[in-house]
């Protein structure tokens, strides 16, 4: 009987071992993007076909709107707001990151304020925020 030579060993170790290669990488592909979603900067295509985070984007944006959710232990704010033209935004109902917890203190669910965003990588951050005047 014949014993296998090192490049058959190979072979069959890398047959072997594909499989569980593919799924590790999808596994990390699928983390990543649960990460970003979860993060509050991930968004599916827009209706006009462009993707948000591959669009080049103004600095900031001033815009008003109505708060949704303060969530004070993850440091977020749920707006809805009309469109933001310099950042190419729809109207949304969004989930940003605040730039200073201090700031959620000031407001509470319903209140009709005006928010300044700041793209920071990629990442839309409020960095600040005040009721609207009437």
């Amino acid at each position: 009987m014949k014993s296998f030579t090192t490049p058959a060993l190979a072979f069959v170790a890398c047959a072997w071992m594909a499989p569980a290669l593919q799924a590790a990488e999808e596994h990390m592909a699928s983390m990543h993007d649960m990460h970003a979603m979860d993060s509050g900067h991930a968004m599916p295509p827009m209706a006009n076909g462009h993707d948000m985070q591959t669009m080049p984007m103004a600095k900031t944006a001033q815009a008003e709107g109505v708060i949704r959710k303060v969530d004070k232990v993850a440091g977020k704010l749920t707006i809805k707001h009309g469109p933001l033209e310099s950042l190419n935004m729809p109207p949304m109902t969004m989930v940003y990151r605040v730039q200073d917890t201090a700031m959620l203190e000031r407001i509470k669910e319903g209140d009709k304020v005006r928010f300044l965003l700041e793209n920071r990588n990629g990442t839309l951050v409020v960095t600040q925020v005040e009721p609207a005047t009437p």
